[in-house]
This record gives C-alpha cells, sequence and structure tokens, in this order.
C-alpha cells in the first residue's frame, strides 16, 4: 500500500500520556464536547462496519464511496472518516483541495486492498499482455489503494463497487475480450456467473507465484481472470451455515454479500450490497427472518434497528473487520484535539498525478449507464 503520511504525521498519531490515562468515559464525555464546539468546521463519516460507541458520533453513515460522495458535498473544513485506509483515500480524491480527510488510526488498513500491490498488478498486467493477442480490460472494486485504481485509470478499465459490479463488468467486455478483475476473486467470480460466464472460463492469478501460478496458454484460453485476493470477514461465511441454519429454521432468509465464497452464494437465498442487504431488511414485513452473512456490527445495528422482524448473523462465530476496529472513540478525541490546536494530525493526501489517474477510473465508472 502506498504511504501516504508523513513521518512527523505517524509521530504525533501515537496517543499522549493524558490521553492514554482517560477513562473510556471520560473520553466519550470529552469527545462529545469538542464535537460540539468544531460542529461547524469538522464533519465524522462511519462506514458501517464501525463498532456502535464510534458510530454515535458520525455525522453520516453508509459505505466507503457513498460517504466520500457526501462529503464532497458538504464545506466543511475537516472531514474525518471513520473507516479504513483506501477509503479515506477515495474521500480526499473527491474533497475541494481546501478540505482535509484525516483517518483516526493510520495503522486502520484493509485486509483484501493489501493483497493487491501496484508492483504485483504491474507484473500480472505485463504477463498478461504478453500471453494474449486478445485486449484485456481491468477492473478494479473500489477496495483497493488508490494506486491500483490509478492503474486502472490508465489502462482503460473502470473502477466498480458491489452495487454496479454487474453493470462495470458488462460495460468492460464491452470494450475488449478478457477481463482483469482484482482485488477480490469472490465479487469478481459471483457477478461473471451471474451474467453467464461458466466457471471454466475464469482462471485465479495468485501473486504469490511464478506468472500467477498461471500458462500463457490459460491466460489466453480464459475470459475472466480474477486475483487472488478476498476479505476475511465474508472468507469466515461457509456453506455449511447456510445448510445448518435453513435446516434448523426454514422459514429463515439467508442473504449474504457478494464478496462471500461462491459456494455461499449459491446456497443463499439472496446476495448483495450492503446497502441492498439494509434496504431489503427494511422493507420486509414485520415476522420476517433473515440469517446475514456480513459483518457483526452492521447484523447486530440492524437487529437492533428493527425489533419486530428476527435478525442473526449467518455465522455462529464473530465475523468482524479487525482493521476497522482500530478506529476507537479515543483516536477520534486525539483528532478532534489536534483540530482544535490547529495541528491536524493523520491527514491523508494522495499524490496528484495518483489522483488525476484514479479520477479518471471513477468518472469512467459514474459515466457508465
Amino acid at each position: 500500500m502506498l504511504d501516504l503520511f508523513s513521518e512527523e504525521q505517524e509521530d504525533s498519531y501515537k496517543p499522549t500520556i493524558t490521553e492514554a490515562e482517560l477513562s473510556d468515559a471520560d473520553v466519550l464525555v470529552e469527545l462529545r464536547k469538542l464535537k460540539e464546539e468544531l460542529k461547524d468546521k469538522v464533519v465524522v463519516l462511519g462506514h458501517h462496519y464501525q463498532q456502535d460507541d464510534v458510530i454515535e458520533f458520525a455525522d453520516i453513515t453508509g459505505d466507503s464511496l457513498q460517504l466520500a460522495r457526501e462529503a464532497a458535498k458538504l464545506d466543511k473544513e475537516y472531514i474525518i472518516f471513520c473507516g479504513v485506509h483506501f477509503m479515506a483515500e477515495t474521500a480526499d480524491m473527491l474533497t475541494s483541495k481546501n478540505q482535509k480527510v484525516i483517518l483516526p488510526d493510520l495503522k486502520a488498513g484493509c485486509s483484501m486492498a493489501d493483497m493487491a500491490r501496484r508492483s504485483e498488478i504491474d507484473r500480472a498486467w505485463n504477463f498478461i499482455q504478453k500471453s494474449t493477442k486478445e485486449k484485456v480490460v481491468p477492473v478494479t472494486y473500489i477496495n483497493c489503494a488508490a494506486t491500483l485504481k490509478a492503474f486502472v485509470g490508465d489502462n482503460g478499465g473502470s473502477i466498480c463497487t458491489s452495487s454496479n459490479a454487474e453493470k462495470i463488468i458488462s460495460w468492460a467486455l464491452s470494450q475488449g475480450e478478457k477481463l482483469l478483475f482484482f482485488p477480490d476473486q469472490h465479487l469478481g467470480r459471483n457477478t461473471c456467473f451471474k451474467m453467464g460466464i461458466p466457471l471454466e472460463d475464469m482462471v485465479i492469478y495468485n501473486p504469490n507465484m511464478l506468472n500467477g501460478g498461471l500458462t500463457s496458454e490459460q491466460i489466453d484460453k480464459a475470459k475472466v481472470i480474477l486475483w487472488y485476493g478476498f476479505c476475511s470477514v465474508h472468507q469466515g461465511f461457509t456453506k455449511d451455515q447456510v445448510l445448518a441454519i435453513k435446516k434448523k429454521d426454514p422459514e429463515m432468509t439467508v442473504i449474504v454479500h457478494p464478496e462471500c465464497p461462491f459456494d455461499v452464494v449459491a446456497a443463499s437465498d439472496d446476495n448483495g450490497s450492503t446497502s441492498y442487504i439494509i434496504d431489503k431488511i427494511a422493507k420486509s414485513p414485520a415476522g420476517s427472518k433473515f440469517a446475514v452473512g456480513t459483518e457483526i456490527n452492521l447484523v447486530n445495528r440492524l437487529a437492533a434497528q428493527f425489533p419486530d422482524k428476527k435478525i442473526v448473523s449467518l455465522s455462529p462465530y464473530q465475523c468482524l473487520c479487525t482493521t476497522m476496529y482500530r478506529v476507537r472513540p479515543r483516536w477520534l478525541l486525539a483528532s478532534f484535539r489536534a483540530i482544535k490546536e490547529n495541528k491536524p494530525i493523520n491527514i491523508i493526501s494522495v499524490p496528484e498525478d495518483i489522483a488525476h489517474s484514479s479520477m479518471k477510473a471513477l468518472d469512467r465508472m459514474l459515466a457508465i449507464k
């Protein structure tokens, strides 16, 4: 992942002794006070997967792209993004130059995004280009570093989200004969199969193996080249969990995120993006039952929001996003304190050349109907 923060910012990120000595209750009291005091210049964005004690302070909640686009509409000087690194990058690229995007914990990354690095993508692209004469169009899931978005922008491809993946992949295959999809293999596979592309026409490129573990013949024969990446949260759901919960309660609707493995999605009743899952549950009648295959904080929040429905996690284990959990009220307080002192810390700033190329890919996505 591209290192976009300075050494000075990294040092200032560390909590002071005073902050470390504050109790959790004291942190919340001071945080509420500072948030009210700085409300005219600071907006807090909270991703759906954040814990409730962070969501309490969010002015806007949502998915990563939705949050970044909402922030771009505002005139607040500081945007505190309670999410992970690639989300803050996107927000920085979409907001104006006089706005500063802050990530409360610079170590809040994304395991999926870390599974695809720019040097690996460049190496894979060179091998793929040498292996076939057919045109390959790259598409990256928005859950990746800005350097990967820039690669796609410079090579005629597009970004996609879990909501519009089918539309973007359809566009990509209208522009060329083959698709390179990264970093999430499951979203790519599930979407392409839904579009009628057979599994045997898809291959997996593993950056940890020579030439991705593929031959030139396999590349030339394939229609879809999937990157060997996945979400550590959604990878935790299994087909056995689906079968077990359906056996226990046949009336239970199993709905999962398309980042889940292929057999999980195939065995489930429905699948869709986070916003799709929320909307589906919200519009369902009282008494509906859902087993949800996505991050546990969102599942628990939905259960609390809709007490007239039975909403449980598909997994009996805690499927949580550990990197998202790095953002805590204590670090949020440190961000507010620094802003009050006019010494903002943990500012995420994407270099102009990377941002320019990334925006080409993002604008391409937004233009695809």
